[in-house]
């Protein structure tokens, strides 16, 4: 299971990254992981790095990828 989080880390930063290359201004938004549960986004995927963990947020076309911490300590980058 450790194998195919870390596999689908790996996929989802390199489209991003790729997508980023592509498009002429990156959009790059920044928020919590609170905020976007009240937004309505949902977790899809969670791979440990190090102490931390890399958190997946979705919803519908919308994607971040969130450093968990702890409950008090996380900061999301919006990936799309």
């Amino acid at each position: 299971m450790p194998k195919l989080a870390l596999a689908l880390a790996t996929a989802l930063l390199t489209a991003a990254v790729a997508h980023a290359q592509e498009a002429e201004e990156p959009v790059i938004a920044s928020s919590t992981m609170g905020a976007l549960a009240s937004q309505g986004y949902e977790i899809k995927a969670a791979a440990p790095n190090g102490s931390r963990y890399v958190v997946f947020m979705q919803n519908d076309k919308s994607a971040y990828a969130c450093e968990f911490v702890n409950t008090t300590e996380t900061q999301c980058r919006q990936i799309n």
